[in-house]
């Protein structure tokens, strides 16, 4: 019999699982492959999946990010939270009247912090001593706001981007339904 530690893990099933929760991605087959290096990519995927499955292992894993989500104080309230500030972003909160960019400084922090990038040419005229400035093109990349709408009704569990909808329906409803 395979020794379980005092989580309940086998030592390959405890790194698959650490790994597990310290990527970025969530990626089960990249844990996996850490945990069991000569597997080949498929049985990876397949075994990994299975992991996760296992409740010891999903056990393990659920107690690791809530205990994460509690130190961290992010939770499913402050992700939304981030979500709708980001939906409600406004253009004219960076803009001024005449189309130019207001100082980063007067910008509010949502802008700031969720800002896709920004791009800065300068056009100049001229050479050495005698040139001169004579434009600047300002590049702003937006937040994907369809990405941000379709994670606020996932979250929220809208589905309004859903393209399969589950349906559990009974014999008996079936024939329900027919009598009626």
């Amino acid at each position: 019999m395979t020794r379980r530690n005092h989580n309940n893990l086998t030592d390959k099933w405890q790194v698959f699982a650490d790994a597990y929760l310290v990527d970025k991605d969530l990626n089960a087959t990249k844990a996996y492959k850490l945990a069991y290096p000569k597997a080949a990519q498929r049985s990876a995927e397949v075994e990994a999946a299975k992991l996760l499955r296992k409740p010891e292992v999903a056990v393990y894993i659920d107690k690791a990010q809530k205990a994460r989500s509690k130190r961290t104080q992010i939770n499913a309230d402050y992700v939304l939270n981030r979500l709708v500030e980001i939906d409600q972003m406004d253009v004219l909160d960076i803009i001024e009247d005449d189309g130019s960019l207001k100082a980063i400084s007067e910008w509010p922090k949502v802008w700031r912090q969720y800002l896709g990038g920004m791009d800065l040419a300068e056009f100049w005229e001229g050479r050495g001593d005698d040139r001169q400035m004579i434009g600047v093109l300002k590049k702003i990349k937006w937040p994907d706001k369809t990405k941000n709408l379709e994670l606020l009704g996932k979250h929220v569990n809208v589905q309004a981007f859903s393209e399969h909808r589950e349906v559990k329906v009974t014999l008996q409803s079936l024939i329900d339904e027919l009598v009626e």
